[in-house]
């Protein structure tokens, strides 16, 4: 159970679905509510998918680029923080390409979005990519991989039911309180970040004999 809390936290926490709300509601502004609806399963369904071969694939991609887990941690930790700076900032779609012109005219002529930009790069972003690649290398018994597994969907579900509610949630919190749950989450994706970081530095000194 306590393996299944820190993989849910910090996933949840990385991928932010709150922090995506407010796009959610402007790229499905003109759907019928069962178009939203199918819009969500799709987006949590994707993010899912990306994340389980994340998580699964790590170790192999890990072995062919030749890095090491403590490069991949410091690496990880220093996207896990840039995106939590973003989300205190509040400039959490600008950090996820969102600002980006070239995107704004792609969704204006784009059908579906529900893989990206909503999976890929809003939800699974490098930095929950990056933070399952870690897991994979950390937590390898059956059990384990089952727990993250287990909490890998139970963020997928979390995320489908919070963006099928977008419209409720932007009305009941507004602009304003959508923000500033941004900003608590903010500052604990940054900790989980430099705990990384942390973790990776003190284990290259143990390595080194310092």
């Amino acid at each position: 159970m306590e393996l299944f809390l820190f993989a849910f936290a910090s996933l949840f926490s990385i991928i932010n679905p709150l922090g995506t709300v407010p796009v959610f509601v402007g790229l499905t502004s003109d759907e019928s509510s069962i178009e939203r609806n199918h819009t969500s399963l799709l987006t949590a369904i994707n993010v899912i998918v990306i994340l389980v071969i994340s998580f699964f694939l790590g170790t192999y991609m890990l072995n062919f680029f030749g890095i090491s887990l403590n490069a991949l941690r410091i690496a990880g930790g220093l996207i896990i923080a840039t995106s939590g700076f973003a989300l205190l900032k509040g400039e959490f779609s600008k950090h996820k390409g969102m600002k980006n012109q070239r995107v704004k005219k792609d969704l204006k002529t784009r059908d579906k979005f529900s893989l990206t930009p909503l999976a890929i790069p809003m939800l699974a972003g490098p930095g929950s990519i990056s933070l399952l690649i870690t897991f994979s290398q950390e937590y390898q018994t059956t059990q384990a991989v089952i727990i993250i597994v287990s909490a890998i969907v139970v963020v997928g579900i979390t995320t489908y039911f919070i963006l099928r509610s977008s419209f409720l949630i932007t009305k009941f919190l507004g602009a304003s309180g959508i923000n500033a749950i941004s900003r608590i989450v903010g500052f604990i994706v940054i900790a989980i970040g430099v705990e990384y970081i942390i973790g990776a530095v003190l284990s290259i000194f143990k390595m080194i004999g310092l």
